[in-house]
């Protein structure tokens, strides 16, 4: 099969490459770009494990070509936290909620839950779950997940987390 050339930008990188029409943009992350935080879980959109930033919207990466994304800036989760090491108010929120169990689902959860701050940057529990109900989680119960984003979300927004009440 002839290849293709593609130039994107990944996390602040130029990327060039050339591809298989075919090649599906999670695959061009994990084997060509080498970027192996996005997962593979299920090849059919229903699990978001592969979730990624494409021009600043949520994709699930094994539903996008790689061909499709060329011209495009992606941010993955290995571009979340800060050149300096600096983890992301998302990645910091997971970590201090204890929102993950096997960690499989996270980054993911995070790249959506990235999209869905800049959509709304003081979301309710219930906007929350509603837009992470794209991202399944077969661990936590979500509740610790939804925790992370509400913690991140104060953080963001320089005001202090409180836990609601039960």
């Amino acid at each position: 099969m002839s290849r293709v050339p593609v130039k994107m930008t990944i996390n602040g990188r130029a990327v060039e490459a050339l591809i298989e029409p075919r090649t599906l943009l999670i695959h061009f992350l994990r084997e060509q770009a080498g970027l192996t935080g996005a997962h593979i879980g299920c090849d059919t959109s229903h699990c978001g494990a592969c979730t990624v930033d494409l021009n600043a919207m949520s994709v699930k990466s094994c539903t996008v070509f790689a061909i499709q994304a060329n011209g495009a800036e992606i941010v993955t989760i290995e571009g979340m936290a800060a050149a300096d090491g600096t983890l992301h108010a998302l990645q910091d929120g997971f970590r201090q909620m204890h929102g993950l169990q096997c960690g499989y689902c996270t980054p993911g959860m995070i790249m959506r839950a990235h999209s869905l701050l800049k959509e709304n940057p003081n979301p309710s529990e219930d906007e929350i779950r509603i837009g992470i109900s794209g991202n399944l989680c077969r661990c936590t119960g979500y509740q610790n997940i939804v925790k992370s984003i509400q913690y991140a979300a104060a953080k963001i927004n320089g005001v202090p987390y409180q836990e609601a009440a039960e």
